[in-house]
């Protein structure tokens, strides 16, 4: 069995739950084994904007994203994509990608585009929780 003291308890508390007027009504010492035990397998995602630049204005945006999208891997996906154009004929692709709050998976994701024949760059323009809207 594991105690921490009420002032742990109101920090976590706060952390997790964002109110600490529920956490203020526990006793001196609590039990921290059942929150340690809890299942945790539910994970926030995360909606990200990306940027992705071709390497050269003959190549096909369309075919890009369709390489990204089957391409992807753990638990990763291409919400939607925009065409936009950056300069002089080149055009540009606006992605959204949703994805785990996890450690590896924005590494999992810049890799997994830069390793697609055609891509130039890849920048993230923002980043938020799902619940959020992205803009």
């Amino acid at each position: 069995m594991i105690n921490v003291s009420n002032s742990t308890a109101l920090a976590v508390g706060q952390y997790y739950f964002g109110d600490v007027k529920v956490v203020e009504r526990l006793p001196d010492r609590i039990n921290a084994s059942p929150a340690i035990l809890m299942d945790h397998k539910k994970m926030a995602r995360l909606l990200l904007r990306a940027k992705i630049l071709p390497t050269g204005t003959e190549i096909d945006l369309d075919a890009i994203a369709k390489k990204i999208a089957s391409s992807l891997k753990d638990g990763i996906q291409l919400s939607k994509y925009t065409k936009d154009p950056l300069a002089f004929g080149l055009y540009f692709i606006t992605a959204e990608f949703s994805l785990d709050d996890r450690d590896g998976q924005m590494d999992s994701l810049e890799n997994t585009i830069k390793a697609i024949e055609g891509v130039g760059e890849f920048e993230v323009l923002g980043a938020s929780r799902a619940s959020v809207d992205v803009k």
